[in-house]
């Protein structure tokens, strides 16, 4: 068998948690684990310019097979030569199944062992996305890393309902592995599913793991639920599966679930949320949250975060960032996007220093207390 596109390299566990720091070995690099995966939906990542993430030290980002699939077409991106070049992005890529997108952005949908019949969310028409479908349309799109097409049904779906999906959920894992026409240049990663439920969350683990991914994702969380119960359910999960393979907590990146996911194991995880809450111009700081179109900043010519060396933070005013966010102009989005985007890559490099240490208990007290996550009714990002 030859070798998977994609290996994991275990370089240390922390002696007091499950955190690990690794490298991920990728057709476009190597990078260092844990770390966070900015998205970029429709092959950007909203406002940056691929020159500003390397430079702000992003190694993987996402891009979003469904969306790419109605738009522009990935024979448009494979005529390219494939996303990397399309986009101008010579490191690495991974893509999402579309399953996300078909069973959240679709009302209409009929689920079935063949697939999903839904209408498209832009023009109303009649689609169908299957596992061989999927995959085929990740192929022509070139990404390093693929994820298998799955389900992700409410965390609150009955349990009769959430064993009916895990089991059709594993039965197209194996379909798509199957598909793969390019493994030795694209891996495709298994979803764990399961909802809030133990025995299924094992069962589909078990299932996942019998097929010999690459990699794993652990899906179905930051769906809603509360941070405790998906903390448990990582708790549990992350340990069932390989520790010679990577592990990625999908959506999600507020920075207190960072932490305690790296705590519990994961090395890979991506979210929307500091590019999305950016365009609201809300901003990540080392003492928390800041809303940057608010009033008292209007007269604050201090940088975002004093303790950022972020370009952003060593040249731009909160009072004029403010300014911009208020008139609509893109540049103040182009300010804050790039700033929370730094923030996390940042906090990650903190974090992978501290699991070096052997200090990462240590250093989530100090960066929760610093942000604010410890005082009641504290905010999640």
């Amino acid at each position: 068998m030859s070798q998977p596109a994609v290996t994991y390299e275990l370089i240390k566990t922390d002696k007091k948690t499950g955190a690990r720091l690794g490298k991920l070995h990728t057709p476009h690099g190597t990078f260092d684990t844990p770390m966070f995966m900015p998205v970029g939906t429709q092959a950007t990542v909203k406002t940056m310019s691929p020159e500003e993430l390397k430079e702000m030290g992003a190694g993987v980002i996402l891009s979003n097979t469904y969306h790419l699939w109605l738009r522009p077409g990935e024979d448009i991106v494979q005529e390219a030569g494939g996303l990397h070049p399309f986009m101008n992005w010579d490191q690495g890529i991974l893509t999402d199944s579309g399953g996300f997108q078909v069973f959240s952005l679709s009302k209409l949908r009929d689920i079935s062992e063949e697939g999903v019949r839904f209408r498209n969310h832009l023009n109303g028409e009649k689609l169908f996305l299957s596992p061989e479908k999927s995959i085929a349309i990740q192929n022509a799109l070139g990404s390093d890393i693929m994820m298998a097409f799955d389900e992700c049904p409410p965390f609150d779906s009955s349990f009769d309902y959430m064993k009916t999906s895990v089991e059709r959920t594993s039965r197209w894992a194996a379909r798509c592995l199957e598909a793969n026409a390019n493994p030795d240049r694209q891996a495709l990663f298994g979803i764990v599913q399961g909802g809030g439920n133990k025995e299924l969350r094992m069962q589909s683990a078990r299932d996942l793991t019998s097929l010999d991914f690459p990699g794993y994702a652990i899906g179905g969380l930051s769906v809603g639920e509360p941070k405790e119960k998906m903390n448990e359910m990582l708790t549990y999960t992350t340990p069932l599966l390989p520790a010679d393979k990577p592990r990625y907590l999908m959506g999600v990146g507020s920075p207190d679930s960072l932490i305690d996911g790296v705590i519990r194991g994961i090395d890979m995880f991506d979210c929307v949320l500091p590019t999305r809450i950016a365009r609201n111009g809300t901003c990540m700081t080392e003492h928390g949250r800041i809303v940057i179109r608010n009033a008292k900043f209007a007269h604050d010519f201090r940088p975002i975060d004093e303790s950022c060396d972020c370009k952003v933070c060593r040249n731009y005013s909160r009072a004029y960032i403010r300014h911009l966010v208020k008139a609509n102009e893109t540049f103040g989005f182009r300010l804050t996007t790039y700033h929370n985007l730094y923030f996390l890559i940042k906090l990650m490099k903190r974090v992978r220093s501290a699991i070096r240490e052997d200090r990462l208990l240590e250093f989530k007290a100090s960066f929760f207390e610093s942000y604010g996550f410890n005082k009641p009714g504290a905010k999640n990002f």
